[in-house]
């Protein structure tokens, strides 16, 4: 008989019938004693989402997404922009697993009115996020990355060792039927020798790839020669949605297997699976890596397949995930199954061989599954984690808190906003670049309702994080006007 398969990162199976009444009333029994209710928190959050948001869209999913990223903007209007969105569709094999391309209204700042941003229904689709293509998945969709030269392409993770990547304006529309053959994707980048599922990013620097998988190695490749010119040069791509492919043809027949790329690099230094890797923001040469060895790895391909440093003991458990600051070089921020999110400044990384990060961000009460640096402010950075919230810290307000009366006195250092839309484990959320301060979150809400998930489109408000001297002044604006009203009437 098999061994049973390991339990995946971020995702639960789901319960099966049969079990059901049996878990209810042993949820019955253990509420009494409980602390509030998922329910009962998301009732709270719910009634102040038109006090602490300036926008937010909720938009049901049929099937869970493992990972949520923004595309390209396609244009600008006076009270919203429209961009496209990438999603995931992860299946029970009733219907084909898929990538799909949405169009996202993204409402401006200050334009939403507080009343109906909280007025959704929780089982609805949003009128703000409309399906506009659909590929079909060659199994499930683990990990969607954008290559920063041109979000139209897209490279996907899934339980394999291949990366595939995917040209989506020039991909056909596909209808997801049970028994619809796979979608063939543009280039498939091979190297791995075992199952690649999550670790997975795209130079900012230039057009490279780069995973890590269960043979505890990390692989880059380059795409520079097998994508056009017009794909990485601003001043040539062309519109979304204008058709023709921008990843180059090698004559195969359509109908044939995708072209293969083989790695530029093979790295080897980690002793067990590597959950996540980074590029350093100003080199496709230099990277980092972290796994369930508890180290971060930082690897720099001019010199060799051997680690430059190799960080242990980063954190007291696995590592899931890591993100370089795009504002400066030297921050590393890395999440763990510890519950906790750790900076590091490359510059010191280790104290007598053991990781030494300059601060520990601890505000979450399970593992953390995503972190990412803000595009648009250097201090600030967000984390999701499988306890259903999205926090959002800068690291300058770290030291600040205390002598603040407004600020709680639990509340953990550098935390400055606690996104608690979600009643179920968040497993990836992406800032939007082309908008400042608006963000894509998603959860798989297997655990809380037995299938599906949500993804929410938010902003919090400027109230928030803008200077407290000009909000003050604003407040006291607001103040006069509503005096001058009431004397009025």
């Amino acid at each position: 008989m098999d061994p049973p398969a390991p339990k995946k990162r971020g995702r639960k199976p789901k319960p099966k019938d049969d079990k059901k009444e049996d878990q209810g009333s042993r949820m019955k029994e253990a509420k009494k004693s409980q602390p509030p209710t998922v329910d009962e928190k998301y009732t709270q959050w719910k009634s102040l989402v038109p006090v602490l948001y300036d926008w937010l869209a909720n938009h049901n999913l049929v099937w869970p997404s493992l990972s949520c990223r923004w595309g390209p903007q396609l244009d600008v209007a006076t009270y919203k922009n429209r961009q496209r969105l990438y999603l995931s569709e992860q299946t029970d094999g009733s219907v084909p697993n898929t990538l799909v391309i949405a169009n996202c209204e993204v409402v401006k700042p200050r334009v939403a009115a507080a009343e109906h941003i909280s007025q959704f229904n929780e089982e609805a689709r949003s009128p703000f996020v409309k399906k506009y293509k659909t590929i079909i998945h060659p199994g499930e969709v683990n990990r969607i990355r954008e290559l920063p030269q041109n979000a139209n392409i897209v490279a996907t993770h899934t339980d394999s060792p291949d990366v595939l990547i995917w040209d989506v304006e020039a991909q056909p529309n596909r209808h997801a039927v049970l028994g619809a053959t796979n979608s063939r994707p543009d280039l498939i980048l091979t190297g791995h020798q075992d199952n690649a599922e999550f670790a997975l990013a795209m130079s900012p620097a230039e057009p490279y790839v780069l995973s890590g998988g269960k043979d505890k190695l990390v692989v880059l490749w380059s795409i520079q020669d097998h994508i056009t010119t017009s794909a990485t040069d601003p001043s040539a791509a062309k519109s979304p949605g204008s058709g023709g492919s921008i990843i180059k043809q090698d004559g195969n027949d359509k109908a044939a297997d995708a072209p293969t790329v083989g790695p530029r690099g093979v790295y080897n230094g980690h002793e067990d699976t590597v959950e996540d890797v980074a590029f350093c923001p100003s080199s496709a040469q230099e990277f980092c890596s972290v796994g369930d060895d508890s180290c971060l790895i930082l690897w720099d391909a001019r010199t060799g397949s051997g680690p430059v440093v190799k960080v242990e003991k980063a954190h007291d458990a696995d590592l899931h995930c890591v993100d370089w600051n795009p504002h400066d070089d030297n921050l590393i921020l890395t999440g763990s199954a510890d519950n906790s999110v750790h900076m590091f400044d490359r510059r010191n990384l280790t104290s007598n061989g053991v990781g030494s990060p300059i601060f520990k961000f601890e505000g979450h009460k399970a593992a953390v599954l995503c972190v990412q640096w803000s595009p648009h402010k250097s201090s600030v950075f967000g984390s999701s984690a499988e306890d259903g919230l999205l926090n959002i810290w800068d690291y300058d307000k770290v030291g600040k808190q205390s002598g603040s009366a407004s600020e709680s006195p639990s509340s953990p250092a550098g935390l400055f906003f606690q996104h608690t839309g979600h009643r179920d484990k968040v497993v990836d959320f992406h800032w939007n670049a082309s908008d400042p301060w608006t963000i894509v979150s998603v959860s798989d809400d297997c655990e809380t309702t037995g299938g599906g998930g949500t993804l929410q489109i938010w902003r919090m408000s400027d109230l928030l994080y803008r200077p407290e001297d000009e909000v003050l002044a604003e407040l006291e604006k607001f103040k006069a006007h509503v005096v001058e009203c009431a004397a009025k009437t």
